[in-house]
């Protein structure tokens, strides 16, 4: 296997998300869970996307993971390597963006580092180094209450000069909007002051286009989904790719179905309350999974009575006010832990019982039920929503169809839409 790309990412929705964006793109794309054995078959691919549960762990920690997964991706001939963070630069002022940055970008020997989580097509956008959902800053989005790494600043700029160990500059609109040469030009002035790392604009499509052109000059960039479909129409207009061929739909798994969510973003929400209508629902207590053992039975219980009759959806979702609550009684990181463990708990049991489409909705629940399937690798196939693919697993003797859906995104009827494209 020769990669055209390669790419790591710091949760696995997220890489489910960057794999479509590729996928769609005009690429060949294998999404593995954490760095693959050296001895483990894949199909030949255009690209591979690393998944790692890396985001809220140690940065320490998340830039070893992220520098062995490094050298594979360079072991099998990416002359450029990905970054892929959150389009909402979800990080706390510790990292883990800005260590595992700067980690990559010294191993790769570059002077400066591109950065960009911006991709229009979901709403986030980057003026004057400002990140914007939809139409309002990120610190007056939704991702102000964020369980994990509430953010509370939009300026990227200062957010990532917090993290890094060097000085951040910005490429701006007008610069980007004149095209990659001038973005290379920025960037060289930019490295010329002792800058390491550089914010840049992006408000449409052909920002991104701009921005792929140039970074593909470099060793390695960070940016979300946005920047990967910039790279992957530069890598098809130089003519350095195959071709798509993704996971077919008539693929037939066949088994039980079933949902999970762990998410308590206010999308999320939504679509747990329109699968009410469809499908049987269980809305588990977020303070019982504190002591999971009697909760999972309740839950797998629940399933097995229904299997058979169609998809079940299991919630452990929470408001807001329900989360704080949980946060304050058990502390952040131990809730949201149990809590994930939980679940995973549950999806482990419901393969048991026969299910083999599953649908898992929340970024670090999806984390945790993939470590307890050991599922290693995704060849990625058709698009439920933007940003999020179904998954045929790959070297592995289990077939299963899988979704992993970032909390945010997705329609009203997501857990309908997903299932529909899992035979």
């Amino acid at each position: 296997m020769t990669l055209a790309l390669g790419a790591i990412a710091d949760d696995y929705t997220g890489a489910s998300d960057l794999a479509n964006t590729l996928t769609r793109n005009g690429l060949r794309t294998i999404q593995t869970i954490g760095v693959p054995r050296d001895d483990l078959a894949l199909p030949e691919a255009d690209a591979v996307v690393v998944s790692l549960k890396s985001r809220s762990i140690p940065a320490r920690d998340a830039v070893a993971r992220a520098q062995a997964a490094e050298r594979w991706l360079r072991g099998r001939g990416a002359a450029h390597v990905l970054f892929k963070v959150c389009s909402t630069f979800d990080s706390t002022d510790a990292g883990n963006i800005g260590p595992v940055m700067d980690a990559l970008r010294a191993d790769a020997d570059e002077p400066i580092v591109l950065v960009t989580p911006a991709f229009p097509e979901t709403g986030r956008t980057v003026y004057q180094g400002h990140l914007f959902v939809g139409h309002v800053p990120l610190n007056e989005s939704p991702l102000k209450d964020h369980p994990l790494n509430p953010m509370h600043d939009a300026n990227l700029v200062r957010v990532l000069a917090r993290q890094s160990q060097g000085k951040v500059g910005l490429v701006d609109l007008a610069t980007v909007a004149e095209g990659a040469g001038a973005i290379r030009t920025r960037l060289g002035e930019l490295a010329g002051q002792g800058i390491h790392a550089a914010i840049a604009d992006a408000v449409f499509a052909r920002d991104l286009e701009a921005l792929g052109q140039a970074a593909l000059g470099c060793r390695v960039s960070v940016g979300a989904s946005g920047l990967g479909l910039g790279l992957a129409r530069a890598l098809v207009a130089q003519r350095r790719v195959v071709g798509t061929e993704g996971a077919s739909s008539q693929e037939v798994v066949g088994g039980f179905a079933a949902c999970l969510a762990g998410s308590c973003s206010q999308a999320t929400l939504a679509q747990i309350a329109a699968a009410e209508r469809v499908m049987p629902v269980l809305r588990l207590n977020p303070d019982a999974l504190m002591s999971a053992d009697t909760e999972v039975a309740r839950a797998l219980a629940f399933a097995r009575e229904r299997l058979g009759n169609g998809p079940v959806l299991i919630a452990s979702s929470a408001s807001p006010d329900q989360v704080v609550a949980v946060q304050a009684a058990h502390g952040r990181e131990a809730a949201g832990y149990a809590i994930e463990q939980a679940m995973a708990a549950i999806a482990e049991g419901l393969v048991a019982a026969g299910v083999r489409r599953l649908v898992v909705a929340g970024g670090e629940t999806s984390g945790a039920v993939v470590d307890r399937l050991r599922l290693p690798a995704f060849v990625v196939g058709a698009e439920i929503a933007p940003g999020v693919p179904v998954l045929r697993t790959a070297g592995t003797d289990r077939a299963m169809w899988l979704a992993l859906k970032s909390g945010n995104f997705g329609g009203p009827d997501f857990f309908s839409d997903a299932l529909r494209l899992m035979p």
